[in-house]
Formats: structure tokens, C-alpha cells, sequence
């Protein structure tokens, strides 16, 4: 019985001598193909088995190599693809700070040899695939706040929205989530509301609530830490701090 020969796709930023011999070298294990109109990555998603992102030198100081580096990322994690990442190792830890989801995935030096690209390549088909991703769930009635804050965090978890109360409520019934990022002031049922209809559910009442606040005063932060969520957040709060701020709850 013949054995299924493996697809591989070669993520490039530029097609230079060093990824033609890689390919060389790759074809025959793998059915391989290269891909640089990065658009296309979800197209290939479900008939690859892992993408190799050859990261180009000076990635971590080109803005905008930093940015396409990011989206590359999001795009196959966002399809459940397996990735395998070649790049500088003095670049590493940086590249971890702007993009941390890819800390689940394998990391080569470069230059690498074929003696460890291969068992790599062979370890990443069985690895977890970005589709592990923890699930965060916003309400918020606000769209444009939830749309941002989803921008801000959907490289490292799955994402969802919904805009009132009620809806937060049926979500649920259908599907789990990691946390909520739940709107203190709403219209109609408001997040104190909300909450205490999630605690009264035996499927929702152990699933954290962060409320989403913004107002600051002391008065304000008592009367939301009062309801005893896992925590709150301004909505004056940076991006990177919110990213912290989950990592440590999750």
C-alpha cells in the first residue's frame, strides 16, 4: 500500500537561491510548493500539511515585513493550519514579543541543513494546529469598541462578538468560551445581569468574566469588583496591556 506523500508549502517573502535548495532538497519526501502571494494562504490551507515560513534577515526591523509576518501568522492559525518557522536566532525573542502565538510552533536557526529541517517538518504534522487557539467571547453593544479589541487579540485567541446581553446568553447555549469580555453598562439586560444569569447556568457559571468598564473612579471599580468577577478592564486600556492582562488570566 502506498503511502501518502505530504504536502508542505514553502512561505517566502522572496524566492532567492537558499529557499530553490530547499525546495530541492524537500521534493520527493514532500510534495512541495512555494508560496509569496500571500493572499493565498487560506486558499491552501486545507490541502497543506504544514507551511515553512522562511523569514527573510532583517524581519524584525522592517515595519513592514513585521506586519506581513503577522497576518502570515494569523492566516494559517485562523485556517488550523501547522507552521514551522526559519529564521535569525537574534531575532527570536523579539519576533515572540510582536507575534506571541508562535511560541506553540517549531523555530529553526538559519542557515539549517536538511539533517534538521526534515525531523522538524516530520514533528510539526503532529503538533498542535493554531486552531487550539483559547476562545474569548466580547459583549458589548458597542461594535466599534468590540471590533477593535478583537483586531487587538485575534492573532493569539479565537474571537467572538456579540451585542447585548441576550445574545451573549444563546452563544453560549451553542458554544463554550475561555473567558468573557463583558460590557459593565449596556441597554435592555446589562453586564451585572448577564453575570448573574451565567452563574446561575451550571455550562457557564465557572467560565471567567472580565468586565469591560469605562469608568475609572474608585467608587465605579468597587461597585463592578463587588459582583466578584475574575477581574475588570478600562476601556482606556492599551493593546498591549490588555494582551498581558489575558495572558495572565488565561
Amino acid at each position: 500500500m502506498a503511502t501518502e506523500v505530504k504536502n508542505v508549502a514553502i512561505v517566502v517573502f522572496q524566492y532567492s537561491v537558499v529557499v530553490k535548495g530547499i525546495e530541492r532538497k524537500m521534493t520527493g519526501a514532500y510534495s512541495v510548493e512555494v508560496i509569496e502571494d500571500f493572499s493565498l494562504i487560506k486558499a491552501h490551507a486545507p490541502n497543506t500539511d504544514v507551511f515553512v515560513i522562511y523569514l527573510p534577515e532583517d524581519v524584525a526591523e522592517d515595519t513592514l515585513k513585521l506586519e506581513k509576518f503577522r497576518h502570515i501568522v494569523a492566516d494559517i492559525n485562523e485556517a488550523g493550519g501547522k507552521m514551522l518557522l526559519i529564521g535569525e536566532s537574534r531575532f527570536h525573542r523579539e519576533l515572540l514579543m510582536f507575534v506571541p502565538v508562535i511560541k506553540n510552533n517549531i523555530w529553526l536557526d538559519r542557515p539549517v541543513e536538511m539533517e534538521v529541517l526534515q525531523p522538524a517538518i516530520e514533528k510539526a504534522f503532529t503538533s498542535a494546529t493554531g486552531g487550539a487557539k483559547k476562545r474569548i467571547l466580547i459583549v458589548d453593544d458597542d461594535p466599534s469598541y468590540a471590533g477593535m479589541v478583537r483586531e487587538w487579540i485575534k492573532d493569539e485567541y479565537q474571537v467572538d462578538i456579540v451585542t447585548a446581553g441576550v445574545q451573549a446568553i444563546k452563544f453560549l447555549l451553542k458554544k463554550t468560551a475561555d473567558l468573557i469580555l463583558l460590557d459593565y453598562e449596556m441597554p435592555v439586560v446589562d453586564g451585572p445581569q448577564v453575570l448573574q444569569m451565567l452563574r446561575e447556568e451550571p455550562e457557564t457559571a465557572n467560565i471567567p468574566v472580565i468586565f469591560l468598564t469605562g469608568i475609572g473612579t474608585k467608587e465605579a471599580v468597587q461597585r463592578v469588583m463587588a459582583l466578584k468577577p475574575s477581574g475588570y478592564i478600562l476601556k482606556t486600556t492599551t493593546r498591549d496591556d490588555l494582551l498581558i492582562y489575558l495572558r495572565e488570566k488565561l
